[in-house]
């Protein structure tokens, strides 16, 4: 895995990005969970993403996640992954 800009997909320069031979992953690495209105906020950046490359967007995060969050990135094929 390696560091990828996220200048190349035309997203904010805070976002964290990391390349792998089969998928591209969005790492938020907080405490606070991740709510709704963060799970939109990562469909936005999954979607900016996959007009660039097809490849499959993972969300690899340290917070906890709201399961109304969960259900709404998996019905959208963005995959949860722990951090710790």
């Amino acid at each position: 895995m390696k560091p990828l800009n996220p200048k190349v997909f035309g997203l904010s320069s805070r976002t964290s990005l990391i390349e792998d031979t089969k998928s591209i992953t969005i790492v938020v690495d907080r405490k606070s969970r991740i709510i709704m209105k963060d799970g939109k906020r990562i469909l936005d950046q999954a979607n900016a993403i996959k007009k660039t490359d097809k490849r499959s967007v993972v969300l690899l995060t340290s917070a906890p996640v709201c399961g109304k969050t969960k259900s709404f990135l998996s019905n959208n094929n963005i995959s949860i992954k722990s951090l710790n």
